[in-house]
C-alpha cells in the first residue's frame, strides 16, 4: 500500500515531520519521497506547484487522492488505515474531544514559533523593527506558557490528550523539538521539557528526525531568552 504513496519534503520543516511520524505509526514503510531544499526554493519547483498550487511542502499523494495540509494528512492516515500499526485516536469521548482540541491548536503553535525563528527570513531587512520583534517575542512567550500549562493538567508521564500516544502528539511534537532546538530553556519549561524527553526516542520520531540535525544536536539560541 505504501508503495502508491508519495512525498515531497523538506528538512526544517515541523509540518512534513508530522507526515512522516504518522507514516512510521501506522507502519507504511517504503512509500516514495524526495528530500527538496528551501535555500535551493525547491518547494516553488513545478515538481511541487503540480501537486501543491501553494507551492509549499508537504506535498502528499496516496494514488489519486492529495494531501497537502499536514493535519488533514495526518487524519487521512489513521482513518484510512485504522487497523494498521499505532491506533492514533482514542475511544473516550472525552479524550477524543480533548486530542481534537489539541490537534487544531497546533497549528496555532507552529504558526507563532515561525513568526520568532524565522522572522529575518520572512520580514525584508527595511521593514524590521524592534516593537515587532517583541510582539511576536510575546506571543511566542504566551502561546508557550499556554502549553506548559495544559501539561501541567495531564498525569506524569502522559501525553497531550490522555496515556496514548495519538494525533494530538504526531501534530504538536514537532514544534516542540523545534522550540528546544533553537534554545528554549527547560528549566523556564520544565512540563514540555520533560514532555519532548518522553517522546524524543519514540520509534517513529527518532526514524524520521530531520537528518541535518545529527551532526550539531545542540542547535541554536534564538529562544534562549522566551
Amino acid at each position: 500500500m505504501a508503495k502508491s504513496m508519495s512525498l515531497l519534503w523538506a528538512a526544517g520543516s515541523a509540518p512534513c515531520w508530522r507526515v512522516m511520524i504518522a507514516l512510521e505509526e501506522k507502519k507504511l514503510h517504503g512509500y516514495k519521497h524526495k528530500l527538496l531544499s528551501f535555500e535551493k526554493m525547491e518547494h516553488k519547483s513545478q515538481e511541487v506547484l503540480e501537486i501543491n498550487p501553494r507551492g509549499q511542502v508537504p506535498a502528499f499523494k496516496h494514488g489519486d487522492n492529495t494531501l497537502n495540509e499536514s493535519s488533514a494528512a495526518c487524519l487521512y492516515l489513521e482513518n484510512q488505515f485504522k487497523s494498521q500499526g499505532n491506533k492514533l485516536t482514542p475511544d473516550s469521548p472525552a479524550e477524543q474531544a480533548l486530542m481534537y482540541q489539541r490537534l487544531m491548536e497546533g497549528v496555532n503553535l507552529t504558526d507563532v514559533l515561525n513568526s520568532v525563528i524565522y522572522y529575518d527570513w520572512f520580514v525584508p531587512e527595511g521593514e524590521r523593527h524592534d516593537l515587532a520583534v517583541k510582539r511576536t517575542r510575546d506571543a511566542l512567550t504566551t502561546e508557550l506558557q499556554l502549553w506548559e500549562g495544559y501539561l501541567q493538567k495531564v498525569a506524569a508521564g502522559s501525553y497531550l490528550a490522555g496515556g496514548a500516544f495519538s494525533l494530538a502528539d504526531v501534530i504538536v511534537f514537532p514544534n516542540v523539538a523545534y522550540a528546544f532546538r533553537f534554545g528554549l530553556s527547560a528549566g523556564r519549561y520544565p512540563k514540555l521539557a520533560k514532555y519532548y524527553s518522553l517522546l524524543k526516542d519514540r520509534p517513529s520520531i527518532k526514524t524520521s528526525w530531520p537528518p541535518h540535525w545529527t551532526p550539531s544536536p545542540h542547535g541554536y539560541e534564538i529562544l534562549k531568552d522566551i
